[in-house]
């Protein structure tokens, strides 16, 4: 058995290319620290598979458009790569999907580390980021939101149904006829109804009650700018002036009953979805994602420091942007000053350009601004010069093209998983793939001819648990393939 099972394995190698992504992903992850996930288990109860296996299996399957773990598992035997990354091995879709679930919290560590081997392969130089935010479809539909004006319309008829079947249910009692309705369980039903819909309305509430503490700040800050606009041009500012906040929920204000934290966003090419705002800064050399994030909010404004925070917290080995590219979407004073405050030169476009300028405006320098320039012209003055518009152009050349091919190519334009931070680590598995598939074709041709620069992890040699916990490899096997075998010849007996 043992022998014919080497047969099988030695052959599955032999037919997969060298220089193949399947390979370069087993390398990689080989190369990283998976002390975390490896902790995670008790060793006890069955044999379990080698947590480098069932990773490897999600990323190559998301690097290319297989997200299912029902077809990943189907792939495992009807596809030389796959077979080749689970090294002969069959693991059910419900392993890989519990495996994923059950370590999102580690991914980031994962995808930091994974930057950090492409900078050792020297693929990585940081220099120039573009940031952009992309619109990815929750796994709910937006026919299951109800706002709050219609919850309150549904009580007042479930309610009026209610007494109403309560009436008729006595009056079945006297006659002792219920005209073959089982008046119980529509009073039930409806009543459960009513729960839900209480239950609902409590969420909604609460969510108003955290924006109305935050929009008192946000008036005055709208009102002092709409004020200074006046002093600095000396005319009466336009646009409608800024409401005050009220407090309570808006009866336009939803919830979504199938992911409570998704929302109801605008797409492209018009109309509206039950979305999550994907974002990601994607460096402008090699198109590797740097920085993956997910957020509930429509607009972008709010997303630059939060991308900041997180390039504040990866190592600083990994070296630091010097400029950030980002839309309109993205401006405020208060980012370009952030920026600014972290060395970083932006470069954030204050309003939409108009297509096909005057040839004076493209090939001429503009005159410069006086030194009382506010910051949103001395913003505009820059995006205008040679340079600003040369930087500013690469934005569209680089962080929409991934988008583009994880959505159009890969296809993943719905996320499988439900709440925030199940879609985060959803999106960053996402990225690592991407990262993996952008870095094997980056590579030197000698490295894809088997040559692969291996990253020095500090990740100590595992040795074999007893029988009932045999995925542990010993002393570092050569990629999941040698962890399975070692798996397969320890304890063939």
């Amino acid at each position: 058995m043992t022998a014919r099972r080497a047969t099988l394995f030695s052959s599955v190698d032999e037919w997969l290319p060298e220089g193949h992504l399947a390979r370069f992903i087993v390398e990689v992850i080989d190369g990283l620290d998976l002390s975390a996930l490896e902790k995670a288990y008790a060793g006890r109860g069955r044999a379990a598979y080698h947590p480098s296996v069932l990773l490897a299996l999600l990323v190559y399957g998301d690097a290319n458009g297989v997200f299912s773990s029902r077809k990943i598992e189907r792939a495992t035997d009807d596809s030389v790569a796959f077979r080749f990354i689970a090294a002969g091995t069959h693991p059910d879709h419900d392993t890989l999907a519990s495996f994923r679930r059950r370590f999102l919290d580690e991914l980031s560590g994962l995808f930091v580390q994974g930057l950090e081997m492409a900078q050792e392969m020297k693929l990585l130089k940081l220099g120039t980021i573009s940031l952009d935010g992309t619109k990815i479809k929750a796994h709910a539909s937006r026919h299951s939101a109800l706002s709050h004006g219609h919850i309150e319309q549904l009580e007042i008829q479930l309610k009026a149904e209610v007494e109403a079947l309560l009436a008729q249910a006595e009056q079945a009692e006297q006659s002792a006829r219920s005209g073959g309705m089982d008046l119980p369980a529509e009073i039930a039903r409806r009543q459960a109804r009513l729960d839900a819909m209480a239950a609902a309305k409590a969420k909604i509430e609460a969510r108003a009650k955290a924006r109305f503490e935050k929009e008192p700040a946000e008036f005055e800050a709208k009102c002092a700018c709409r004020e200074q606009k006046a002093q600095e041009s000396g005319k009466k500012p336009g646009g409608k002036p800024p409401k005050p906040p009220v407090a309570g929920p808006k009866a336009q204000d939803p919830l979504n009953l199938s992911d409570e934290e998704s929302r109801i966003m605008p797409v492209a090419g018009g109309g509206f979805e039950q979305a999550y705002n994907a974002q990601a800064a994607v460096d402008t050399e090699s198109l590797l994602i740097v920085a993956p994030a997910v957020t509930q909010a429509a607009n972008d404004k709010e997303q630059v420091l939060p991308m900041l925070a997180q390039r504040s917290a990866r190592p600083d080995s990994l070296g630091q942007a010097e400029r950030l590219l980002a839309d309109t979407g993205f401006y405020s004073a208060k980012n370009v000053q952030a920026c600014q405050a972290q060395g970083i030169d932006p470069f954030i476009a204050v309003k939409r350009e108009a297509h096909h300028p005057a040839p004076q405006e493209r090939f001429t320098e503009p005159a410069a601004w006086s030194a009382g320039a506010t910051p949103a012209q001395a913003m505009a003055h820059k995006l205008k010069t040679k340079a600003g518009r040369a930087l500013y152009a690469l934005r569209k050349q680089t962080v929409e093209p991934v988008f583009g091919i994880i959505k159009s190519v890969l296809g993943f334009r719905q996320f499988s998983l439900r709440s925030l931070k199940k879609v985060t680590g959803e999106w960053t598995l996402v990225c690592l793939a991407w990262n993996l598939k952008r870095m094997a074709a980056l590579r030197p041709q000698s490295q894809k001819k088997g040559e692969i620069v291996r990253f020095l992890s500090k990740k100590p040699k595992y040795q074999l648990f007893p029988p009932n916990f045999v995925c542990w490899p010993a002393s570092r096997p050569t990629g999941c393939l040698g962890a399975a075998l070692s798996r397969e010849f320890a304890f063939a007996g």
